[in-house]
């Protein structure tokens, strides 16, 4: 699971689990809650994210739920396509050995992700800097 701030692209939080049980995709969200509180927080309709506890998590931190429509993939791209860049440019890359070589490696990778990739988008700046300098008010 990722929690990705749409407009700079930026991995907020992540967890990687071999199942599809509730509590990782708790475990991100509650990492991604206590970095910062969107204003709407978007995901699509897999049980983790329809379950009560999530629900209620993020209806606690008086985040507004958005879901995706059944079929419209294109509702949450900017997600796909990080899925898409994740897969192509590290998973099918690597044979890990181990769910334990899987993070750490996956945690380098996200790590320069955010750190060192610069993004067309965002004019050839990198998600962490488009991001951070959001978040920071002008004077």
């Amino acid at each position: 699971m990722v929690v990705l701030d749409w407009f700079s692209r930026y991995i907020v939080s992540w967890t990687l689990d071999d199942t599809l049980e509730l509590p990782f995709v708790l475990e991100a969200a509650r990492h991604a809650l206590s970095q910062a509180t969107p204003a709407i927080w978007n995901t699509d309709q897999g049980s983790q994210f329809t379950s009560s506890a999530f629900t209620q998590l993020l209806t606690d931190a008086k985040v507004r739920i958005s879901m995706d429509g059944r079929g419209r993939a294109l509702d949450n791209v900017r997600t796909e396509r990080l899925w898409r860049t994740i897969k192509y440019d590290h998973v099918y890359l690597h044979d890990y050995r181990s769910p334990r070589e899987a993070r750490q490696q996956l945690s380098e990778f996200l790590h320069a992700y955010n750190q060192r990739r610069l993004h067309e988008a965002l004019d050839y700046r990198t998600p962490a800097e488009a991001y951070y300098q959001a978040a920071t008010p002008v004077i």
